[in-house]
């Protein structure tokens, strides 16, 4: 991602900063191609230091990942912290003559930025905390990276008809998610990007729904929300289904909620705002009397994280680019009864949007 360095490099040049630590795994990852993993925000298999004179920069981690460090990040210098991070950067700072340091202050614990505060305190250090650097350059994605997250589009698809095959009334929720991740990986998939909701008859009216051992029966509307990664890339789809003859009610929830995601694909292109695309589907739902049945943002951007910007909300008056790729997830939760969701994901282009699923058997009633 040399380009995406090179603007990094000329941001924090204008902003007169010398450095930037960069300790989100996914901004680590799409920087310096190094596809480890953190178990939490409290442990890290590596971090950035980003230099602002254009010298090449630092991946810093341990013994573990030395090899593939080496290996994934090419161009970065792979420097190892047997004695901890912190005695490395102490002679990092000085090696590389650092007086003002950027950090990620969204994705660094207070215990640790308070360490960082005493480093930089003795070694006359000013610190600034930056959001949003490395997201921002993500938010447009390149055509290697929309082929990467269409193809994630289609295994899930995949995933979803096997296991829609095998869907019987009985199953309980938990067993359907189950089935769905083992076939993710199956397939291919390095594992789900979140954990698979299914949720069944009055379930399906808590949009995040957690699975439970409730057996599924005929007739109810059944929602089944998943994603996989694959290449480091996330896809995420929710389709409301019915084993056997769905009753009226259901049949015109799910109707109203497929013409509520129509309208929001037929308003999503370059040029709009997130929250005018939102408008436009919200008002379908609204103008049925269920407005206060649909609580949630229409839509957000997926790419190496499954929930990253832009949204198409209310909140967003930003106008949306060519490259961003978003869902569009419209939805209705009447409490007691169930809810239908309809989820797809569309890459934004300047005259439209191109969408990225290929399977819409189970959209129309």
């Amino acid at each position: 991602m040399q380009p995406a360095l090179d603007r990094i490099q000329r941001g924090l040049a204008r902003r007169k900063l010398d450095a930037l630590l960069v300790t989100q795994p996914e901004n680590r990852r799409y920087l310096s191609g190094y596809t480890a993993t953190d178990h939490s925000i409290a442990e890290t298999s590596g971090i950035l230091l980003i230099l602002a004179n254009g010298k090449a920069p630092y991946l810093l981690t341990d013994s573990r990942y030395e090899l593939q460090a080496e290996a994934e990040a090419k161009g970065f210098r792979v420097k190892l912290y047997p004695r901890g991070f912190f005695v490395l950067l102490r002679r990092l700072l000085s090696s590389e003559k650092i007086k003002h340091l950027a950090f990620e202050s969204h994705y660094f614990l207070h215990s640790t930025a308070q360490i960082l505060e005493k480093i930089a305190r003795e070694k006359r250090v000013g610190l600034v905390p930056l959001t949003g650097l490395v997201e921002e350059l993500r938010l447009q994605k390149s055509g290697e990276e929309v082929a990467r997250i269409e193809a994630a589009v289609r295994m899930n698809e995949a995933v979803f008809r096997e296991v829609y095959q095998s869907l019987r009334s009985g199953q309980t929720e938990k067993e359907v998610a189950q089935r769905i991740e083992n076939t993710m990986r199956a397939h291919g998939a390095e594992g789900p990007s979140f954990d698979t909701i299914v949720a069944a008859g009055p379930n399906g009216a808590l949009p995040h729904a957690v699975p439970t051992a409730r057996a599924i029966q005929k007739g109810e509307p059944i929602i089944i929300d998943m994603g996989l990664r694959l290449a480091g890339y996330c896809s995420d789809m929710t389709r409301t289904v019915v084993l056997g003859t769905p009753d009226s009610r259901t049949v015109a929830m799910i109707r109203l909620v497929r013409k509520a995601q129509l309208a929001g694909l037929k308003a999503l292109k370059a040029g709009v705002s997130g929250m005018a695309v939102d408008k436009v589907a919200r008002s379908v739902i609204e103008q049925a009397g269920h407005g206060d049945h649909f609580g949630h943002s229409l839509g957000h951007g997926v790419g190496l994280n499954v929930h990253e910007g832009p949204a198409l909300s209310y909140r967003n008056r930003k106008q949306l680019l060519a490259g961003m790729v978003v869902t569009v997830e419209p939805g209705v939760y009447l409490p007691g009864w169930g809810g239908v969701r309809l989820e797809n994901m569309a890459v934004v282009e300047e005259s439209g949007c191109r969408l990225l699923n290929h399977d819409t058997t189970f959209l129309d009633l």
